[in-house]
């Protein structure tokens, strides 16, 4: 088969190399062993369907014990306890490790050298994990990065003394920042020169297609992780690729699924490249602007809904009881039939008594709770805040609303989500023009907040820009800011923020 020897490095090929040529010829793959049935691979393989049981059952077997959950290597583990005197009770199978062992292990992370960030981060990026570093352009997705690639090459508890391998899919690795940062940021000029960082333990590559990526990561990375024992490994961004490949022309059934197909399989190899070697995978993400989906359309424009979980408004009495109050004119019986009602009227007073009451028109129904457009809010990074920001027919909203790219399948790849928020900070600029004086407003600067969406050793920072940390990129790197004492610091909440916007 294609694929054995990948998945299954260990497999005794030698026992069925009567069967194995004939199988690799046809095509079929470890899935097709594990998902068709026996009778119909020997029909495409005319192989003795005896042969084909045992080859399944083995391949099966083989899964089992890589995975740590065979019944028969439990066994004999029971048998070899019992050899030794011990009363150890069998279960019916187990994994390599438990959860109280897994708690138990200490996480160690990589600093952002600045102590608000990794506060909020629980104590910067975890070794283990993908992180995802997600905003639009100009957000500081960057100068993260590069501050981590020198950042592990610390000892703990601020790095893991270990090299970084950068990956990048736009841009080449901006050399000239490094030097800049290691020469300018604090923590780096306090230390001795022989235990600062330096360019020579980062590893770069580019790849500028989804081809070359996926050779890359599926054969050059796991050998350079292994020969040079890194700690970081930063794909710059993982976007870009993906849209180029998948994106272009009109989207199609079969386009997505082979895009989400390959999304899974480089989170497979993402995830077990941090796990098998205990390294930091951290990537970049670029957003696009979120806009309403049929949920809130109300004839033909868009309307934004009512407060959170309000559900849309029905009368919660019965038919019946309505019927019987006498809200329509009575109906005259006289002998064995009945009388029509006399009007027109009356007949759809009897007929609206019998159905819901609409809901007002004022007062649009909010969006079913299991659609994306409602729940992805929680995941995202953006519209989370209270109340609930919605686009408007316009394709804007108070805020604009951003959604990391690739989507949900994307999302279920990473165990964290870092998103950078981004406002501009307008001043007021006076032109003189003729003796007249004139008054413009022009972009000053612009202010920039982190926030933990989701992570597994971490709780998130909060709805909004509640609890998010502000922060600024300077000469040495990103630093928390806080603008009420004047130094570094966390930053303040949401309110304290539009109050200087409208000053």
């Amino acid at each position: 088969m294609t694929d054995l020897s990948r998945i299954l490095p260990d497999f005794p090929t030698a026992r069925y190399a009567n069967l194995l040529p004939t199988i690799e010829r046809e095509g079929l793959t470890t899935a097709d062993l594990l998902t068709l049935q026996v009778p119909d691979i020997g029909k495409r393989t005319q192989l003795p369907l005896l042969g084909i049981k045992r080859l399944c059952a083995a391949v099966l077997e083989a899964l089992h014990v890589d995975l740590g959950v065979s019944d028969k290597q439990q066994q004999q583990q029971w048998q070899t306890e019992d050899e030794i005197g011990t009363d150890k009770e069998p279960s019916p199978g187990t994994l390599r490790h438990t959860g109280t062992e897994l708690l138990a292990e200490p996480t160690r992370f990589i600093s952002t050298l600045d102590p608000d960030l990794d506060h909020a981060l629980g104590g910067g990026v975890p070794t283990g994990y993908i992180t995802e570093i997600t905003g639009e352009s100009g957000a500081g997705k960057t100068q993260f990065l590069l501050t981590l690639l020198l950042a592990v090459q610390l000892p703990p508890p601020h790095g893991l003394g270990r090299p970084a391998l950068y990956i990048s899919t736009e841009a080449p690795l901006s050399t000239r920042r490094l030097s800049q940062l290691l020469s300018r940021n604090p923590f780096f000029q306090s230390l001795p020169a022989s235990s600062r960082p330096t360019l020579d333990n980062i590893i770069g590559t580019m790849t500028p297609d989804l081809e070359s990526q996926e050779h890359i990561l599926t054969f050059q990375v796991p050998v350079e992780v292994s020969r040079r024992n890194i700690g970081l490994l930063i794909l710059d961004s993982v976007a870009a690729n993906f849209r180029a490949e998948y994106d272009r022309g009109a989207a199609s059934g079969a386009n997505l699924a082979a895009r989400s197909a390959a999304l899974v399989n480089l989170g497979h190899l993402l995830h077990e490249l941090a796990r098998k070697h205990s390294l930091a995978v951290v990537v970049a993400n670029q957003v696009a602007d979120r806009f309403p989906g049929s949920a809130l359309k109300s004839s033909g424009a868009m309307v934004p809904p009512p407060t959170p979980y309000q559900l849309p408004r029905v009368s919660q009495e019965s038919p019946l009881a309505k019927r019987s109050k006498g809200s329509g004119p009575p109906i005259r019986l006289s002998g064995l039939g009945a009388e029509p009602p006399s009007s027109n009227n009356s007949v759809a007073d009897l007929v609206r008594s019998s159905m819901p009451e609409p809901p007002p028109p004022d007062e649009p129904p909010a969006p079913p709770a299991l659609l994306l457009d409602h729940q992805q809010r929680w995941f995202t990074g953006w519209g989370d805040a209270y109340p609930y920001s919605y686009p408007s027919s316009s394709g804007s909203s108070e805020h604009d609303l951003k959604t990391p790219s690739l989507g949900l399948i994307w999302s279920t790849q990473i165990a964290s989500r870092v998103a950078l928020w981004k406002r501009p900070v307008y001043g007021r600029k006076e032109v003189l023009d003729d003796e007249e004086g004139e008054t413009t407003t022009t972009l000053r600067n612009w202010r920039r907040w982190m926030k933990v969406v989701f992570a597994p050793h971490v709780a998130g920072t909060g709805p909004g820009l509640d609890g998010a940390v502000e922060f600024e990129v300077t000469m040495g790197g990103v630093r928390g800011v806080d603008r009420d004492k004047g130094k570094k610091g966390k930053g303040k909440a949401k309110g304290k923020e539009e109050e200087e916007e409208e000053a």
